[in-house]
């Protein structure tokens, strides 16, 4: 038996709706500001699966994905079918020319163990990193928005 460990992080970035929406939706891209994430493949045979691989330090991690529901410039929620247990949605919010990107993940642990594997450390460890995937993120969002509308 699994717990599930969630956390949420957000971030306002400074770009329409729109434009964050279609970075976010181009999973391969994703590499570029989320940390752990090595790689991102969409299978070709059948669009809503992408195999995941996580990388840090000398811990590997890799898993199917399917994703369950996508509504345009509102939000993106998934869950592994195989290989390290996760779950979330990313979600986005309009604020006039300016977005709020909200991140929600969360990964199965057994029992006990993810308790207090989240009380001691690993939830802060986590948090943090999506917390600054997110600001990695903003930066590389604004930077690629600046330069489109500059051309």
């Amino acid at each position: 038996m699994k717990d599930w460990l969630k956390h949420s992080v957000e971030v306002e970035v400074n770009v329409p709706i729109e434009f964050a929406w279609s970075l976010w939706a181009d999973l391969e891209q994703m590499p570029r500001w989320m940390k752990w994430i090595e790689e991102v493949h969409i299978l070709e045979d059948k669009s809503d699966l992408s195999r995941w691989k996580l990388a840090s330090g000398n811990f590997e991690f890799s898993w199917l994905s399917r994703t369950l529901k996508v509504i345009p410039n509102q939000i993106i929620q998934w869950e592994s079918v195989d290989g390290l247990p996760n779950k979330g949605a990313i979600r986005f919010y309009d604020r006039h020319e300016r977005s709020i990107v909200k991140l929600t993940i969360a990964y199965g642990i057994p029992g006990i163990l993810g308790k207090i594997m989240d009380n001691l450390f690993l939830g802060r460890v986590v948090e943090s990193t999506i917390q600054a995937d997110l600001e990695r993120f903003k930066v590389y969002a604004e930077k690629k928005h600046q330069t489109l509308i500059n051309k």
